[in-house]
């Protein structure tokens, strides 16, 4: 399970203008190193969904939450509820790696906390979408509301999903 990786002691194969890629790294370096890497995203994630999933738990001991329409509060729950699996998702990868610890498990750790992790963002993608056509409908008229969340999951899923996927593509044919 090394992901491509050569061991130590292993050549590298230069790539065509002759430069060596990749590290001479062990899988077991290579699974530390990603753990690093993947625990600073999700200090990133976990730290905005944190925030925004407190505020969303106030909002229901707002005065103007009893003035919120049927399809407002139904919005509400199900944005609460996409947050609260978000949470879970983004947390996830913690407690999976303290159940685990010590068992040598630590590159497939790294791959189901990967897992997590995408999916955690999927599921932000969605609570953003929620939270935001909960508060533009009460903002702007519901058609106008609309397009202006579907705008920003357009954004959103440029910004994390459409050029990660470019750049791993163009990496590629590179290579």
């Amino acid at each position: 399970m090394t992901d491509g990786a050569k061991l130590p002691g292993n050549p590298l194969e230069p790539d065509d203008d002759g430069r060596v890629l990749g590290r001479r790294e062990s899988p077991e370096e290579r699974a530390d190193r990603r753990w690093g890497e993947l625990l600073q995203e999700l200090r990133v994630a976990q730290t905005g969904v944190q925030i925004m999933f407190g505020f969303l738990l106030t909002v229901v001991f707002q005065p103007r939450f009893d003035a919120l329409s049927g399809a407002d509060r139904a919005i509400y729950v199900v944005t609460v509820l996409l947050g609260a699996a978000t949470m879970g998702a983004l947390i996830g990868p913690v407690a999976f790696h303290r159940m685990v610890a010590g068992r040598r498990l630590k590159p497939e750790t790294v791959v189901w906390a990967s897992r997590m992790t995408l999916l955690g963002l999927v599921l932000l993608l969605c609570t953003m979408a929620s939270a935001l056509l909960l508060v533009l409908r009460i903002a702007l008229d519901d058609s106008l509301a609309v397009w202006a969340v579907v705008a920003m999951v357009v954004w959103f899923g440029l910004c994390w999903y459409g050029l990660p996927v470019w750049a791993r593509h163009a990496g590629a044919t590179r290579r």
